[in-house]
C-alpha cells in the first residue's frame, strides 16, 4: 500500500525541471524517503539504477577512478551487469548517503554532465552535512521530508483537496464546524496522535482498523534511533545524548517544560551536553523550541542559547516512550493524564516544523507571562497557545493588550474546542494545527 506524500508533488515538478540538479532527500530514519522516491522513479523512469550503501557495502568502491560519471558507471557495471544506464532515459538513486558521504563529491559531475538524473537519499544526514555540502555545493538541490503530517493522514483515510480546503474556508471565514465535523476530525486527530507519522504503521493501521500492532513497532523504531545513536554518535558521549533522549518524555510532562540538563544526570551541567541535544536535532529526532529573549520581531538571533524545550519529532514516538498503563488508558480512553499538555504541545509542534517554522517560546524570568509559541506574518508576530484544558489565556491576552509588545496584535488559541474570535484571540480546533501557515497567508494582520 503506497501512502500519497507530500513530496510526491516535489518530485513530480522537479522532474519536470530541463535544468534540474542532482537531489538529496534529508529526514529522519523510516519516514518513506526511498519508498516515495522509487515510487515515482518507476512512473517516470525506463531504467532506475538503485544503489543502497549499507545492504550493498561493495558499492562505496565506486568512486576509486574518480567522480566522473563514465567512471562511477563503469565500476557500478562491474559490480551488477544487470544494471542498464542509457542516457536521457535513467535515474540513479543512491541511498543511504550517510554511509558514503563521499559521492556527493560526483554530483558536481552528474550535473555538467548531464545525461543521468540523480537522487541522494539517507537518514542521519544533519549528522555530517558539512561534509557533503563541502563536495556539492553549487551543484545539488536539498529537499527535507517528514514522517506523515495530518493532512497525509487524513489523505490516507480517503480525504481529498476539496475537503482539506473546506476545512480552511472554515478558518479563514471563522464559520464553525458541525457537531458531525468536530466529532470525526477529532476521532482522526486523535488516532494520529497515538500513531504518529511513520509510514508502516500508518499503513498497518489502515490496513487493519486496529492499533494492535501499532505500538510494538512504534518502541522498535525507538530501539533503532537508539541504535543510530551508537552507531553514528562518533566523538560525543553516546550515553550523555540517550541521557537527554530517554529525558525528553519525563520533562515534558512536568509543568515547566524547559529542558533541565540537571534534570538528565546527578551533577550534568549545560556546556557538557550542548553537543547532544545538537546531534539529536541535526538527526532529525528531536525538535528544540528556544526562549525568546523578548517576544518581538525578527524571531532569527532572538533568543537564549540556554533556553530551550525539546520535542520528539514524531509525537507517535513520545506515546511510545510512555509507560504501559499509560499506553492502555489512552489507545482505549483516550486519557492522557499527566501527558495531556506534553502530547498537545508536542503535537503542534511537529506540525509547525512541518510546515516550516522554526520553534520559539517565551518565558518572563519571573514566571508572570510564559507562552507556547510563536509565528510570524509578514507584519505581526502572532502567540500560538496550546490549551490542553479549559480555562483562560491570561498570558495571551497580555501580550496582544500590552503597549510593551507593539509587534503582537492578534494571538492564536488551540484546544478542543470550536472555531471562535474574541478579544482578538481566534480559537481553532487542535486537529487544524496543520493549516496555521495557510491560514496566516488568507488573512491580513
Amino acid at each position: 500500500m503506497y501512502l500519497r506524500r507530500k513530496i510526491d508533488s516535489f518530485l513530480e515538478d522537479w522532474g519536470k525541471n530541463g535544468e534540474k540538479l542532482p537531489l538529496i532527500v534529508k529526514g529522519a530514519r523510516q519516514i518513506g524517503k526511498t519508498e516515495s522516491i522509487l515510487h515515482f522513479a518507476q512512473i517516470h523512469y525506463k531504467y532506475v539504477v538503485y544503489i543502497n550503501f549499507v545492504t550493498d557495502v561493495k558499492y562505496k568502491k565506486i568512486t576509486v577512478d574518480g567522480y566522473e560519471p563514465e567512471n562511477i558507471i563503469k565500476n557500478i557495471s562491474k559490480l551488477n551487469t544487470n544494471l542498464r544506464f542509457v542516457k536521457k532515459e535513467t535515474l540513479i538513486v543512491f541511498d543511504e548517503l550517510q554511509e558514503f558521504p563521499e559521492i556527493a563529491t560526483s554530483l558536481k559531475f552528474f550535473k555538467i554532465d548531464g545525461n543521468y538524473d540523480v537522487i541522494c537519499s539517507g537518514s542521519m544526514l544533519g549528522v555530517n552535512y558539512k561534509r557533503i555540502e563541502s563536495n556539492s555545493v553549487g551543484y545539488k538541490e536539498d529537499y527535507t521530508m517528514y514522517s506523515l503530517d495530518f493532512e497525509e493522514f487524513l489523505w490516507a483515510k480517503g480525504y481529498d483537496e476539496k475537503q482539506i480546503c473546506e476545512m480552511l474556508s472554515h478558518m479563514v471565514s471563522l464559520k464553525p464546524f458541525s457537531d458531525l465535523e468536530m466529532d470525526v476530525f477529532h476521532r482522526h486527530f486523535m488516532d494520529f496522535c497515538i500513531l504518529g507519522g511513520m509510514p508502516r504503521i500508518v499503513s498497518a493501521f489502515i490496513q487493519e482498523n486496529t492499533f494492535e500492532r501499532s505500538l510494538k513497532n512504534q518502541r522498535q523504531l525507538l530501539r533503532d534511533y537508539e541504535e543510530d545513536v551508537r552507531k553514528y554518535a562518533d566523538g560525543l558521549d553516546q550515553t550523555r545524548i540517550l541521557n537527554v533522549y530517554y529525558s525528553i518524555p519525563v520533562q515534558l510532562a512536568k509543568e515547566n517544560k524547559k529542558f533541565q540538563i540537571s534534570k538528565v544526570d546527578k551533577g550534568a551541567r549545560f556546556k557538557d551536553y550542548r553537543g547532544c541535544v545538537e546531534w539529536l536535532t541535526s538527526s532529525g529526532i528531536v525538535n528544540v523550541c528556544n526562549c525568546l529573549s523578548f517576544p518581538e520581531l525578527p524571531l532569527k538571533g532572538n533568543y537564549e542559547g540556554d533556553k530551550y524545550k525539546l520535542y520528539f519529532s514524531d509525537t507517535g514516538l513520545l506515546v511510545a516512550s510512555l509507560d504501559d498503563e499509560s499506553q492502555d488508558d489512552l489507545r482505549m480512553n483516550e486519557n492522557l493524564g499527566v501527558y495531556k499538555g506534553a502530547l498537545y504541545e508536542n503535537i503542534v509542534a511537529e506540525a509547525l516544523v512541518k510546515q516550516g517554522y522554526s520553534l520559539y517560546y517565551y518565558k518572563r524570568d519571573d514566571s508572570t507571562l510564559e507562552e507556547d509559541f510563536f509565528v510570524r506574518t509578514r507584519k505581526s508576530l502572532v502567540p500560538v497557545e496550546v490549551k490542553a484544558v479549559s480555562g483562560r489565556s491570561k498570558s495571551l491576552r497580555t501580550l496582544i493588550e500590552s503597549d510593551h509588545y507593539p509587534d503582537i496584535k492578534y494571538g492564536i488559541k488551540l484546544s478542543k474546542k470550536n472555531i471562535g474570535f474574541e478579544n482578538n484571540i481566534y480559537t481553532f480546533p487542535y486537529f487544524c494545527s496543520f493549516l496555521l501557515k495557510r491560514y496566516l497567508q488568507n488573512v491580513e494582520w
